[in-house]
Parts: structure tokens; sequence; C-alpha cells
């Protein structure tokens, strides 16, 4: 098996915005994380516009694939910016700080601290709505399932529990805000 911190590296890179950049960096990918080979096979087969297509129908039109764990939990509700204030705090912990456009609970930053520290609290803590992405992404077929599978196997668990709460959670959907609305 693979280093957990060389896959978790691995993963966050495909989970992001397949541009030139990602797309130039997959080689090194495939050489280091057979895991990530199902994926990368398919991702293989597609064009650059394909793949920026593919990505953008995935992520950017859909929350049950959302890549942000607070929205999991908090929805787009008020708690969600404490919930993002603590993504931060633990980055600070380590002497590491959130930089670029991407709000602290994106999966590919996420994945990317913990390759880093080998802290995997913020996965485990955040196991429902990973395997909630996961299974939404298997339901729709889209080879990004692959990445998560990879994921979530090197967690604890996964048990039959996981998937029927991660399932009950999807069914109710993430908490909505009610205050102040008419």
């Amino acid at each position: 098996m693979t280093d957990l911190a060389v896959l978790y590296q691995g993963a966050a890179h495909c989970l992001c915005y397949p541009d030139s950049q990602v797309r130039e960096r997959l080689p090194l990918v495939r050489a280091a994380v057979p895991e990530l080979h199902p994926f990368l096979d398919e991702f293989a087969c597609w064009s650059p516009i394909a793949a920026a297509e593919h990505y953008v129908r995935v992520f950017d039109f859909k929350n049950r694939h959302s890549l942000y764990l607070s929205w999991w939990l908090d929805g787009d509700t008020r708690r969600r910016g404490a919930s993002l204030v603590a993504f931060k705090e633990t980055y600070r912990a380590y002497g590491l700080s959130v930089t670029g456009e991407e709000l602290p609970d994106y999966l590919p930053a996420v994945l990317e601290f913990t390759a880093r520290t080998g802290n995997r609290d913020l996965l485990t803590a955040h196991r429902a709505g990973l395997e909630l992405v996961r299974l939404a992404l298997t339901d729709d077929g889209t080879p990004y399932a692959l990445i998560l599978d990879a994921v979530c196997a090197t967690l604890p668990g996964p048990s039959p529990k996981d998937r029927m709460e991660a399932r009950a959670l999807a069914r109710s959907g993430p908490p909505t805000e009610s205050v102040g609305l008419d």
C-alpha cells in the first residue's frame, strides 16, 4: 500500500479542477499512487475540454457532490462560519495557513493538510460527509468516486453503520437556515 501521505496528496491533486498544471502532474501521481490508477485510467481518455466540462458538471452544479466538508454537517447555515473557523484553527495549530481562493474545508485542502501533518482528525470527523460524497459520485457513475473510495478505505471503519448513517443523512440533507426567512 502507498504511504498515506502520498495517497492523500495524490487524491488532493486529482480532486482539483483539471487545468493544465493538474494535468501535467498526473504522471507523477500515477507513478506514486497505484490506488488512484483506476481514476487516472479513466481520466487519461478525456481531452482537456472534456475533463474540465466533466469536473464542472460533477462538482459545480450538485450540492450532493460538495467537496466542502462543513456543508455536510452545517449546510448553508450560520453554524458553518464557526466550522470554517475551526478548520482554520486546526491548520494554525500546525503552523499552516489557508491561502488561495478556496475555503478551509475544501476536501483537496484537507487532504493536503493531512498529507503534510499526518493528522487525520479532520477526515475522520467528517467521515459521514466523505461517505455521502463517495456514495453520490458512485451513484452518478463518475470516476471521481474512485478517488473517494481510495481515501475512505484509509479511514477507520468502514462499517455498515457508517454507510447507514451516511445514507440517512443523504435522505434528510444538510441543515437549512430558517431564522429570518419568510
